[in-house]
Protein backbone atom coordinates (compact mmCIF):
# COMPACT_ATOMS: atom_id res chain seq x y z
CA UNK A 1 0.00 0.00 0.00
CA UNK A 2 1.26 3.30 -0.59
CA UNK A 3 0.55 6.67 1.10
CA UNK A 4 1.34 10.45 -0.96
CA UNK A 5 1.47 13.13 1.50
CA UNK A 6 1.79 16.31 -0.17
CA UNK A 7 3.48 18.61 2.10
CA UNK A 8 1.48 22.45 2.21
CA UNK A 9 2.65 25.10 4.14
CA UNK A 10 1.73 25.44 7.46
CA UNK A 11 -1.49 26.96 8.99
CA UNK A 12 -0.44 29.75 11.11
CA UNK A 13 -3.08 29.45 14.03
CA UNK A 14 -1.13 26.67 14.64
CA UNK A 15 1.41 28.75 15.73
CA UNK A 16 -0.30 30.17 18.58
CA UNK A 17 0.57 29.54 21.80
CA UNK A 18 -2.39 29.37 24.02
CA UNK A 19 -3.38 29.68 27.89
CA UNK A 20 -3.89 26.87 30.09
CA UNK A 21 -7.35 27.84 30.74
CA UNK A 22 -7.53 27.13 27.02
CA UNK A 23 -9.78 30.42 26.61
CA UNK A 24 -7.94 32.81 24.66
CA UNK A 25 -4.44 33.00 22.27
CA UNK A 26 -2.36 34.51 24.88
CA UNK A 27 0.20 33.49 27.32
CA UNK A 28 -0.36 36.92 29.13
CA UNK A 29 -3.77 37.32 31.11
CA UNK A 30 -5.54 40.78 30.00
CA UNK A 31 -3.66 41.09 27.05
CA UNK A 32 -5.61 38.63 24.65
CA UNK A 33 -6.23 41.26 22.16
CA UNK A 34 -2.88 42.49 21.64
CA UNK A 35 -1.28 38.98 21.93
CA UNK A 36 -4.15 37.90 19.43
CA UNK A 37 -2.61 40.66 16.73
CA UNK A 38 1.23 39.72 17.63
CA UNK A 39 0.59 36.05 17.21
CA UNK A 40 -1.12 36.55 13.86
CA UNK A 41 1.41 38.55 12.11
CA UNK A 42 3.93 35.83 13.83
CA UNK A 43 1.50 33.40 11.92
CA UNK A 44 1.40 34.86 8.55
CA UNK A 45 5.38 35.29 8.97
CA UNK A 46 5.90 32.07 9.38
CA UNK A 47 3.05 30.90 6.60
CA UNK A 48 5.11 33.38 4.37
CA UNK A 49 8.76 32.57 5.30
CA UNK A 50 10.25 29.02 5.70
CA UNK A 51 8.24 27.39 3.09
CA UNK A 52 7.67 30.11 0.98
CA UNK A 53 11.53 29.57 -0.87
CA UNK A 54 11.03 25.89 -1.13
CA UNK A 55 7.51 25.65 -2.77
CA UNK A 56 8.86 28.78 -5.60
CA UNK A 57 11.81 26.55 -6.22
CA UNK A 58 9.70 23.67 -6.60
CA UNK A 59 6.80 25.27 -8.70
CA UNK A 60 10.03 26.95 -10.86
CA UNK A 61 11.51 23.78 -11.74
CA UNK A 62 9.13 21.34 -12.37
CA UNK A 63 5.99 23.06 -14.47
CA UNK A 64 3.27 22.74 -11.75
CA UNK A 65 4.36 20.58 -9.84
CA UNK A 66 4.46 23.18 -6.55
CA UNK A 67 4.87 20.56 -3.60
CA UNK A 68 6.79 17.83 -2.36
CA UNK A 69 5.62 15.05 -1.99
CA UNK A 70 6.14 11.86 0.19
CA UNK A 71 5.33 8.29 -1.12
CA UNK A 72 6.32 6.02 1.25
CA UNK A 73 6.07 2.65 0.34
CA UNK A 74 4.22 1.43 3.46
CA UNK A 75 4.78 -2.16 2.83
CA UNK A 76 8.31 -2.20 4.26
CA UNK A 77 10.77 -0.06 5.71
CA UNK A 78 11.99 1.96 3.00
CA UNK A 79 10.64 5.31 2.78
CA UNK A 80 10.42 7.23 -0.75
CA UNK A 81 10.50 10.66 -1.36
CA UNK A 82 9.92 12.07 -4.55
CA UNK A 83 12.10 15.32 -5.17
CA UNK A 84 11.58 17.52 -8.44
CA UNK A 85 14.71 18.78 -9.83
CA UNK A 86 15.67 21.25 -12.98
CA UNK A 87 12.39 20.98 -15.08
CA UNK A 88 10.77 18.24 -15.40
CA UNK A 89 13.62 15.41 -13.79
CA UNK A 90 12.54 13.64 -10.66
CA UNK A 91 15.28 12.03 -7.91
CA UNK A 92 13.94 9.96 -4.93
CA UNK A 93 15.20 10.12 -1.73
CA UNK A 94 15.21 6.95 -0.06
CA UNK A 95 15.23 6.43 3.44
CA UNK A 96 15.66 3.26 5.87
CA UNK A 97 13.42 3.39 8.93
CA UNK A 98 15.23 1.23 11.16
CA UNK A 99 18.64 2.36 10.48
CA UNK A 100 18.35 5.78 9.10
CA UNK A 101 20.57 4.70 5.82
CA UNK A 102 19.73 7.71 3.54
CA UNK A 103 20.57 7.53 -0.76
CA UNK A 104 19.22 9.44 -3.07
CA UNK A 105 18.87 8.43 -7.05
CA UNK A 106 19.65 10.25 -9.80
CA UNK A 107 20.12 13.53 -8.27
CA UNK A 108 20.34 16.30 -11.07
CA UNK A 109 20.86 18.75 -9.15
CA UNK A 110 21.92 19.63 -5.37
CA UNK A 111 19.77 21.98 -3.73
CA UNK A 112 16.43 20.50 -4.20
CA UNK A 113 18.36 17.21 -2.67
CA UNK A 114 19.92 19.50 0.64
CA UNK A 115 16.48 21.51 1.24
CA UNK A 116 15.00 17.75 1.59
CA UNK A 117 17.09 16.61 3.36
CA UNK A 118 17.56 20.06 6.05
CA UNK A 119 13.31 19.15 6.04
CA UNK A 120 14.39 16.09 7.89
CA UNK A 121 17.69 16.18 9.30
CA UNK A 122 19.00 13.59 7.63
CA UNK A 123 22.58 13.11 6.16
CA UNK A 124 23.03 11.55 3.09
CA UNK A 125 25.10 8.03 2.82
CA UNK A 126 24.38 6.88 -0.61
CA UNK A 127 23.94 8.50 -4.16
CA UNK A 128 22.74 5.88 -7.02
CA UNK A 129 23.11 7.01 -10.55
CA UNK A 130 21.18 4.86 -13.15
CA UNK A 131 23.04 6.52 -16.23
CA UNK A 132 26.10 9.03 -16.44
CA UNK A 133 23.85 11.89 -18.57
CA UNK A 134 24.51 14.94 -16.66
CA UNK A 135 20.92 15.66 -15.75
CA UNK A 136 20.94 12.46 -13.93
CA UNK A 137 24.72 13.22 -12.33
CA UNK A 138 24.89 16.84 -11.94
CA UNK A 139 24.35 16.71 -8.21
CA UNK A 140 26.93 13.91 -7.75
CA UNK A 141 29.88 16.18 -6.46
CA UNK A 142 28.47 18.78 -4.17
CA UNK A 143 26.50 16.28 -2.43
CA UNK A 144 29.52 13.79 -1.61
CA UNK A 145 31.65 16.83 -0.63
CA UNK A 146 29.10 17.88 1.72
CA UNK A 147 27.59 14.63 3.35
CA UNK A 148 30.43 12.33 2.27
CA UNK A 149 28.40 9.86 0.47
CA UNK A 150 29.22 7.20 -1.79
CA UNK A 151 28.57 7.16 -5.43
CA UNK A 152 26.99 4.14 -6.67
CA UNK A 153 27.10 3.36 -10.49
CA UNK A 154 27.57 1.00 -13.58
CA UNK A 155 30.61 0.07 -14.45
CA UNK A 156 30.03 0.58 -18.28
CA UNK A 157 29.58 3.98 -17.11
CA UNK A 158 32.57 4.43 -14.42
CA UNK A 159 34.28 6.70 -16.38
CA UNK A 160 31.63 8.81 -16.95
CA UNK A 161 29.91 8.88 -13.78
CA UNK A 162 30.96 11.93 -11.50
CA UNK A 163 32.61 10.99 -7.97
CA UNK A 164 32.03 6.88 -8.26
CA UNK A 165 33.13 4.77 -5.37
CA UNK A 166 30.85 1.42 -5.81
CA UNK A 167 30.35 -0.06 -8.99
CA UNK A 168 27.87 -2.42 -10.33
CA UNK A 169 26.79 -4.74 -13.07
CA UNK A 170 24.32 -7.00 -14.06
CA UNK A 171 23.38 -9.41 -12.08
CA UNK A 172 24.82 -7.70 -9.42
CA UNK A 173 22.90 -7.57 -5.99
CA UNK A 174 23.81 -5.01 -3.15
CA UNK A 175 22.39 -4.05 -0.01
CA UNK A 176 20.90 -0.31 1.00
CA UNK A 177 20.49 -1.46 5.14
CA UNK A 178 18.15 -4.15 5.10
CA UNK A 179 17.13 -3.83 2.05
CA UNK A 180 18.50 -6.36 -1.16
CA UNK A 181 18.21 -4.08 -4.49
CA UNK A 182 19.04 -6.12 -7.51
CA UNK A 183 20.84 -4.26 -10.28
CA UNK A 184 19.81 -4.50 -13.60
CA UNK A 185 21.38 -4.24 -16.98
CA UNK A 186 18.57 -1.75 -18.96
CA UNK A 187 20.93 -0.59 -21.85
CA UNK A 188 19.04 1.61 -25.02
CA UNK A 189 19.32 5.00 -23.80
CA UNK A 190 22.87 4.85 -23.15
CA UNK A 191 25.04 1.68 -22.99
CA UNK A 192 25.42 1.41 -19.54
CA UNK A 193 22.77 2.39 -18.21
CA UNK A 194 21.21 -0.02 -15.47
CA UNK A 195 17.79 0.14 -12.98
CA UNK A 196 17.65 -0.45 -9.05
CA UNK A 197 15.19 -3.07 -8.50
CA UNK A 198 14.07 -3.57 -4.99
CA UNK A 199 12.02 -6.77 -4.59
CA UNK A 200 11.22 -6.30 -0.88
CA UNK A 201 9.51 -2.70 -1.64
CA UNK A 202 8.08 -4.00 -4.71
CA UNK A 203 9.68 -0.91 -6.35
CA UNK A 204 12.24 -0.66 -9.24
CA UNK A 205 14.12 2.84 -9.85
CA UNK A 206 13.98 2.89 -14.24
CA UNK A 207 15.65 6.38 -14.74
CA UNK A 208 15.57 6.94 -18.57
CA UNK A 209 14.79 3.13 -19.42
CA UNK A 210 10.86 3.20 -18.82
CA UNK A 211 8.52 6.07 -18.26
CA UNK A 212 4.88 6.03 -17.93
CA UNK A 213 3.24 5.48 -21.44
CA UNK A 214 6.96 5.87 -23.13
CA UNK A 215 10.73 4.32 -23.17
CA UNK A 216 13.61 6.65 -23.41
CA UNK A 217 15.13 7.85 -26.75
CA UNK A 218 17.45 5.10 -28.12
CA UNK A 219 21.32 6.42 -28.20
CA UNK A 220 24.04 3.66 -29.72
CA UNK A 221 21.51 0.16 -29.23
CA UNK A 222 19.83 -1.53 -31.52
CA UNK A 223 15.95 -1.98 -31.28
CA UNK A 224 16.92 -5.45 -30.75
CA UNK A 225 18.42 -4.90 -27.58
CA UNK A 226 15.80 -2.89 -26.31
CA UNK A 227 13.21 -5.29 -26.86
CA UNK A 228 15.16 -7.53 -24.73
CA UNK A 229 15.61 -5.21 -21.46
CA UNK A 230 12.36 -4.15 -21.99
CA UNK A 231 10.76 -7.96 -21.77
CA UNK A 232 13.03 -8.33 -18.07
CA UNK A 233 11.55 -5.26 -16.97
CA UNK A 234 8.27 -6.45 -17.95
CA UNK A 235 9.36 -9.58 -16.32
CA UNK A 236 8.45 -8.43 -12.35
CA UNK A 237 5.61 -8.51 -10.64
CA UNK A 238 2.66 -6.73 -12.20
CA UNK A 239 2.24 -5.07 -8.85
CA UNK A 240 5.86 -3.22 -9.14
CA UNK A 241 5.83 0.33 -8.67
CA UNK A 242 8.16 2.23 -11.08
CA UNK A 243 10.26 5.23 -10.24
CA UNK A 244 11.32 6.82 -13.63
CA UNK A 245 13.37 10.08 -14.36
CA UNK A 246 11.28 12.50 -15.69
CA UNK A 247 7.36 13.89 -15.87
CA UNK A 248 6.84 13.17 -19.00
CA UNK A 249 3.22 11.45 -18.49
CA UNK A 250 1.07 13.72 -20.05
CA UNK A 251 2.28 14.54 -22.89
CA UNK A 252 3.13 10.99 -23.70
CA UNK A 253 -0.61 10.04 -23.31
CA UNK A 254 -0.95 12.33 -26.17
CA UNK A 255 0.98 10.32 -28.73
CA UNK A 256 -0.18 6.92 -27.20
CA UNK A 257 -3.74 8.12 -27.68
CA UNK A 258 -2.81 8.67 -31.15
CA UNK A 259 -2.05 5.11 -32.11
CA UNK A 260 -4.14 3.45 -29.87
CA UNK A 261 -7.32 5.43 -29.25
CA UNK A 262 -9.40 2.34 -28.87
CA UNK A 263 -7.54 1.33 -26.20
CA UNK A 264 -10.52 2.03 -23.15
CA UNK A 265 -7.80 1.58 -19.89
CA UNK A 266 -5.68 4.00 -21.38
CA UNK A 267 -8.25 6.39 -22.38
CA UNK A 268 -9.43 6.55 -18.87
CA UNK A 269 -5.83 6.40 -17.54
CA UNK A 270 -4.85 9.37 -19.88
CA UNK A 271 -7.88 11.19 -17.88
CA UNK A 272 -6.71 10.55 -14.65
CA UNK A 273 -2.68 11.83 -15.61
CA UNK A 274 -4.98 15.19 -17.30
CA UNK A 275 -5.95 15.58 -13.58
CA UNK A 276 -3.41 14.83 -11.58
CA UNK A 277 -1.01 17.62 -13.62
CA UNK A 278 -3.90 19.95 -13.79
CA UNK A 279 -3.23 19.73 -10.20
CA UNK A 280 -0.08 20.08 -10.05
CA UNK A 281 0.69 16.87 -8.83
CA UNK A 282 3.20 14.16 -10.01
CA UNK A 283 2.05 11.20 -11.80
CA UNK A 284 4.86 8.83 -10.53
CA UNK A 285 5.15 6.14 -9.21
CA UNK A 286 3.28 4.23 -11.74
CA UNK A 287 2.45 0.60 -11.62
CA UNK A 288 4.00 -2.21 -14.21
CA UNK A 289 0.49 -3.44 -14.58
CA UNK A 290 -0.74 -0.10 -15.72
CA UNK A 291 1.94 -0.27 -17.98
CA UNK A 292 1.47 -3.09 -19.59
CA UNK A 293 -1.89 -1.95 -20.24
CA UNK A 294 -1.19 1.84 -21.45
CA UNK A 295 2.14 1.74 -22.43
CA UNK A 296 2.80 1.38 -26.45
CA UNK A 297 6.38 0.41 -26.24
CA UNK A 298 5.23 -2.56 -23.72
CA UNK A 299 2.36 -3.38 -26.04
CA UNK A 300 4.47 -4.03 -29.58
CA UNK A 301 1.97 -6.94 -30.49
CA UNK A 302 -1.25 -4.49 -30.63
CA UNK A 303 -2.62 -4.83 -33.49
CA UNK A 304 -4.40 -1.30 -33.57
CA UNK A 305 -0.89 0.27 -33.02
CA UNK A 306 0.43 -2.30 -35.81
CA UNK A 307 -2.35 -0.66 -38.15
CA UNK A 308 -2.14 3.30 -37.15
CA UNK A 309 1.85 3.03 -37.59
CA UNK A 310 1.60 0.32 -40.70
CA UNK A 311 3.40 -2.47 -38.99
CA UNK A 312 3.76 -5.20 -41.21
CA UNK A 313 2.40 -8.33 -39.30
CA UNK A 314 5.13 -10.39 -40.07
CA UNK A 315 7.53 -7.86 -38.10
CA UNK A 316 8.92 -8.57 -35.01
CA UNK A 317 8.46 -7.24 -31.33
CA UNK A 318 12.06 -5.57 -31.49
CA UNK A 319 11.35 -4.25 -35.56
CA UNK A 320 7.66 -2.92 -34.30
CA UNK A 321 9.66 -1.22 -30.88
CA UNK A 322 11.83 0.63 -33.51
CA UNK A 323 8.87 1.41 -35.20
CA UNK A 324 6.84 3.00 -32.20
CA UNK A 325 10.50 4.86 -31.19
CA UNK A 326 10.61 6.40 -34.28
CA UNK A 327 6.94 7.44 -35.06
CA UNK A 328 7.08 9.09 -31.25
CA UNK A 329 10.56 10.83 -32.15
CA UNK A 330 8.91 12.68 -34.99
CA UNK A 331 5.18 13.33 -32.97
Amino acid sequence: MQMILCRAAPKAMASFPRSRKGSELCVWPGMGQLCLRKNLLYGFMRLFSMPFKTLRSVSRTLGGVSRYCSITNMSSSLQIELVPCLQDNYAYLLHDVDTGTVGVVDPSEAVPIIDALNRKNWNLNYILNTHHHYDHTGGNMDLKERYGAKVIGSGLDKERIPGIDIVLNDGDKWMFASHEVHVMATPGHTRGHISFYFPGSKSIFSGDTLFSLSCGKLFKELPSRDAFFLRKITSLPDDTNIYCGHEYTLSNSKFALSIELGNEELKSYATHVAHLRNKGLPTIPTSLQKEKLCNPFLRTSSTEIRQSLKIPESADDAEALGAIRRAKDNF
